[in-house]
């Protein structure tokens, strides 16, 4: 039999207080950070907890001019992606599996993500990686992976933090708890209402 839903984050901040009060019918967990650790710790709580359908909510950094820091968004694909993959300098064999949609709709706007292996520090990267996506993530790939290969609907909300680039670690530090916070009041009455 199913259990609740399973409400995600790649760390505690980023849950707002969820962690210590979370919403009727939701279990809350965090994943640790990277899209490796995201995948391996969503697969176990998956087949532990069997949940009816995964949320994971986060922070992002925007690549342009498309979300404003403190926007929300709904992740439509997570697209495992590299600076060098978007210039031509690398590339992923044809049989690898690199994008994985979101399986049930959340009440934001919807843009892809992209996931690379590190965060991207240059204006340059952040240029060439907007043409792939919007927004910049670390753990989507991971935790979109582990749920469509349990067969486990999933979906994810983040908050835009920061602008990708050379100031973005100061920028996150500066508006990731802000942004987190603002994130979870918005969805508190949708998506993670007892009817969400």
């Amino acid at each position: 039999m199913p259990g609740p839903s399973l409400l995600l984050s790649a760390f505690g901040p980023e849950l707002a207080g969820l962690d210590r009060d979370p919403p009727t019918g939701w279990e809350v967990a965090t994943t640790g950070i990277g899209a490796m650790a995201a995948a391996v710790e969503t697969s176990r709580l998956v087949r532990e907890l069997r949940p009816l359908r995964v949320l994971f909510l986060g922070t992002c950094g925007a690549y342009d001019d498309r979300l404003p820091v403190g926007s929300f968004i709904a992740a439509a694909t997570a697209i495992a992606t590299s600076v060098e993959e978007v210039l031509g300098r690398a590339y992923r064999p044809d049989a690898e599996v690199r994008r994985w949609g979101a399986s049930w709709q959340l009440p934001l706007p919807s843009h892809d993500v992209a996931v690379p292996p590190a965060i991207t520090l240059t204006v340059e990267g952040a240029r060439a990686l907007s043409r792939v996506a919007a927004a910049e993530h670390l753990e989507l790939t991971g935790v979109f992976a582990a749920c469509w290969a349990a067969g486990v609907p999933v979906a994810a909300a983040l908050g835009v933090a920061n602008r990708v680039g050379p100031d973005a670690h100061a920028e996150w530090k500066r508006e990731h708890a802000r942004v987190s916070a603002a994130l979870v009041e918005a969805l508190r009455s949708t998506a993670l209402s007892a009817r969400g």
